[in-house]
């Protein structure tokens, strides 16, 4: 994309606020893991998950021979977490706690949830993979707030203006079963 292109893309879907997770795996090295803001729910049924790795990270390349991951949905304390896993190099594990999930892939302490997954298929989109992930189990969930990122930085849920914000409407919108139905 041309500069001026790229600049403007990058400010339109920054206004898209997410969560922000760090993936993980094992390598014949030992743990990997980046974190990423490009994941979402999938499918029901069967439960899938996908999530967007560039095509350049060393880290899904060292983890994608393993067949499977986790996805850490990190909670809003964990912006330390964040920044180590969002790094080039380094040990990032070094200090971070973690237990090996059914697949063996590291599940972060501290999370919000997580999402161990293996991987059903990759396909490559632009200069990221997508990596669909089948999910094999799930995390229980702490009750804290999630690490948001929105309009290229870190935000929280306070920050954010709750006016008009229902989420009993969203809560219906993910459980509708009738997709055909919605407008």
């Amino acid at each position: 994309m041309r500069s001026e292109v790229t600049a403007r893309y990058r400010s339109v879907l920054g206004h898209f606020c997410t969560g922000v997770t760090v993936v993980t795996g094992m390598s014949a090295e030992g743990p990997v893991g980046f974190a990423c803001q490009a994941f979402a729910a999938l499918s029901l049924d069967p439960p899938l998950v996908v999530f967007c790795p560039q095509r350049t990270s060393r880290s899904w390349a060292a983890m994608a021979s393993s067949g499977s991951f986790c996805v850490n949905v990190l909670a809003e304390d964990q912006r330390e977490i964040s920044t180590v896993f969002g790094r080039a190099g380094a040990d990032k594990f070094a200090g971070v706690s973690w237990t090996p999930s059914a697949t063996g892939a590291p599940v972060l302490d501290g999370t919000l949830t997580w999402v161990d997954c293996e991987v059903s298929v990759v396909h490559d989109a632009g200069d990221h993979h997508m990596v669909v992930g089948s999910v094999v189990e799930l995390g229980p969930v702490r009750e804290a707030q999630p690490l948001l990122f929105y309009r290229g930085r870190y935000a929280s849920h306070a920050e954010l203006d709750p006016r008009g914000w229902s989420g009993e409407v969203l809560d219906t919108l993910l459980t509708w079963q009738r997709q055909s139905e919605w407008s």
